[in-house]
C-alpha cells in the first residue's frame, strides 16, 4: 500500500473555473444486505497485504535485508521507531490468517512474494525455505477456494542493488527474478502484479525521502519512474515466457487534484502534479508513451527526452488487467509548503513550488487524508476517459482507510468508520461502472480491502490501523473488528 504523497490532477474545461467534480447523489451504503446484492456475479471481494508490513520473520533462513529493513533500523526513520523485525508474525501465523480470509467470506487475496526471502541478495535460485513458506501459504489459498493474488515488487528492494531504482540494471533484475517466480510458481497463481504503485515509490522514497531508500532528490528523482516501468515491462516478458497460467497486470495509484483556487498558479502546479504522479506511470503503460508537457515545465522532464522506442514496447505490452488503488483526493496550490503534517509531507515539499491543502469540507482518516468517495468516481471517470479502449478489465487492488480503534462496553472492536469508509467507496465505485455510471465502460472485476489484519504502516510504524482485524503487536492475536463482521455479511448477501 502506498500512502503520503498522491498527486493526479483531471485536465478538463472543469478547473479552468475553479470547479470541482463532485457527486452530491448519494452512490454509497453500508446496508450489507443491500451492497452485497449489488455486487455482480464473479466479482472478486478480496483484502490484500504487503510481504514487509506483516510477515516479519526477518532473520530466518538465508533471507537477506531489503532497503525497507535497513531504513527502518534507521534513528528517526519510522514515527515510533519500530522496524520489520516482527510486524503482525504472519510468517508464523499462516493457517490462522487463511483462515480469517476464509470465514470472512472472500474470495480473493492479494499478497506480495518477499524479494529478499526468495532471492536471498538479489540473486541467484531462489531459496529453498523461501519457495517452501510461499508455497504453504498457496496451498492454505487453494484449500479454501481463494484467489491468489500476487505481488512481485511491493518495495522491498535488495538492499545489494547499488542507488536502487536510480540504477537501470535494476529494472533487468526485476525481470529476472520474475522469470524464476513464473517457472516455479506459475502453476498456482491466478493472477500477478509486476508492481505495486512505482509512483509511491519514486515521490515517497526518492524525491521526498519519506520512504526508503531515503532519497530527497526531488525533480532528479525521475529516472527511477523509467526503471521501474522497464522493470514492469521486463517481468510481464519474463511471466509469459514462462507460460504462467494467471493474468498479469500493475497497479498504480490513482488520484483526483483539484486546483486550491482558479488562479493560473494553481492550474499550472496542479497539472504539474497530474504528471508527476498519475500521467507519467500510466500513460506509458497504456499509451505507450510519456505525456507530453508544456513548455514552462519541460526543463523538469528531461529524463523523459530520449527514451529509445524499445524501451518504451516493453513497457507497452497489453496486459490482462490494470490494478487501481484509491485512497483520497489532493487539493494543489502554487507556493512553498513546508510546517506540519500527520505523514510528514509538507516538511519534506517545502523546497517544490507547490504545496498539499487540506479539504476542510471532508471528516479525515486516522492518517488526516480526506474522506470523499465522489471522488473515486472522478478518478474512475477519468481514467475512463483517458484511456478508453485500450483500458483492459480493472480491479480495484487496494482501499481502505486507518481509523483508532474503539472498545465499546460488550468489549468488540467498534470500527464503525471504517465500515462506513468501505462501504461508500465499493458503492460508489459500483455505481460509477453500471450503465449510466460516470465511468460507464470500465470492466471491473475486482475490489481488495486494505488490509486483511492491522500491520507495520511503512514510516508511520504501528501507529496507523488499516486492517479489518485488529493485531496485539506484542502478543500477535488476531481479533476480527466489527468492519470483519460487517464484511463478511456483505460477502454473504452476494447474489
Amino acid at each position: 500500500m502506498g500512502r503520503v504523497s498522491h498527486f493526479a490532477l483531471e485536465r478538463t474545461p472543469l478547473f479552468a473555473t475553479g470547479e470541482t467534480m463532485m457527486f452530491h447523489e448519494p452512490h454509497a451504503s453500508t446496508d450489507a444486505e443491500a451492497l452485497g446484492r449489488a455486487i455482480p456475479p464473479h466479482f472478486l471481494l478480496g483484502t490484500a497485504t504487503a510481504s514487509a508490513q506483516i510477515e516479519g520473520a526477518t532473520a530466518v533462513g538465508r533471507r537477506t535485508p531489503s532497503v525497507w529493513d535497513r531504513f527502518s533500523a534507521e534513528p528517526g526513520r519510522i514515527i515510533d521507531g519500530t522496524t520489520t523485525a516482527v510486524t503482525a508474525d504472519h510468517f508464523h501465523r499462516v493457517p490462522e490468517d487463511v483462515r480469517l480470509m476464509a470465514d470472512l467470506g472472500s474470495n480473493a487475496y492479494r499478497f506480495s512474494l518477499g524479494w529478499t526471502r526468495l532471492q536471498p541478495g538479489g540473486r541467484g535460485t531462489l531459496d529453498a525455505d523461501g519457495v517452501a513458506f510461499y508455497d504453504r501459504l498457496l496451498d492454505e489459498l487453494h484449500a479454501a477456494n481463494i484467489a491468489p493474488f500476487a505481488t512481485i515488487f511491493h518495495w522491498d528492494l535488495p538492499e545489494e542493488y547499488e542507488n536502487g531504482w536510480l540504477n537501470r540494471d535494476t529494472a533487468a533484475r526485476l525481470g529476472d527474478f520474475a522469470a524464476l517466480l513464473g517457472e516455479r510458481f506459475g502453476d498456482r497463481i491466478d493472477n500477478w502484479i509486476t508492481i505495486n504503485e512505482p509512483a509511491t515509490v519514486t515521490l515517497n522514497g526518492y524525491a521526498l525521502g519519506l520512504h526508503a531508500p531515503g532519497e530527497a532528490l526531488l525533480f532528479d528523482a525521475l529516472p527511477t519512474v523509467h526503471h521501474q516501468l522497464l522493470g514492469h515491462g521486463l517481468a510481464v516478458q519474463a511471466l509469459r515466457a514462462a507460460g504462467v497460467r494467471g493474468q498479469i497486470g500493475i497497479t498504480n495509484v490513482h488520484t483526483p487534484v483539484v486546483p486550491a483556487s482558479d488562479s493560473p498558479e494553481d492550474f499550472a502546479m496542479a497539472t504539474l502534479f497530474d504528471i508527476v504522479h498519475n500521467r507519467v506511470f500510466a500513460d506509458p503503460v497504456l499509451l505507450g508513451h510519456y505525456p507530453e508537457v508544456p513548455d514552462f515545465l519541460a526543463p523538469l522532464f528531461g529524463a523523459f527526452a530520449d527514451i529509445p522506442a524499445e524501451d518504451l514496447n516493453i513497457i507497452s505490452q497489453p496486459l490482462d488487467f490494470y490494478g487501481l488503488n484509491y485512497y483520497m483526493p489532493t487539493r494543489v496550490a502554487a507556493g512553498a509548503g513546508g510546517g506540519e503534517s500527520p505523514d510528514g509531507t509538507s516538511e519534506a515539499m517545502a523546497d517544490l513550488p507547490f504545496r498539499l491543502e487540506e479539504f476542510d469540507e471532508y471528516a479525515t482518516t486516522g492518517f488526516g487524508w480526506p474522506i470523499a468517495p465522489e471522488y473515486f468516481a472522478t478518478t474512475l471517470r477519468e481514467v475512463q476517459e483517458r484511456y478508453g479502449d485500450v483500458l483492459p478489465q480493472v480491479y480495484i487492488t487496494e482501499n481502505g482507510a486507518s481509523f483508532d480503534d474503539v472498545v465499546n462496553g460488550a468489549g468488540e472492536i467498534a470500527d464503525i468508520e471504517r465500515i462506513n469508509y468501505i462501504g461508500e467507496h465499493l458503492a460508489t465505485a459500483l455505481a460509477a461502472v453500471a450503465p449510466g455510471g460516470v465511468a460507464e465502460g470500465i470492466d471491473l472485476r475486482g475490489f481488495f480491502v486494505w488490509s486483511l489484519i492491522d500491520n507495520w504502516e511503512w514510516a508511520a510504524g504501528f501507529t496507523q490501523r488499516f486492517g479489518i482485524v485488529h493485531v496485539d503487536f506484542d502478543s500477535g492475536t488476531r481479533t476480527p473488528k466489527a468492519s470483519y463482521r460487517w464484511l463478511q455479511d456483505v460477502a454473504r448477501a452476494r447474489q
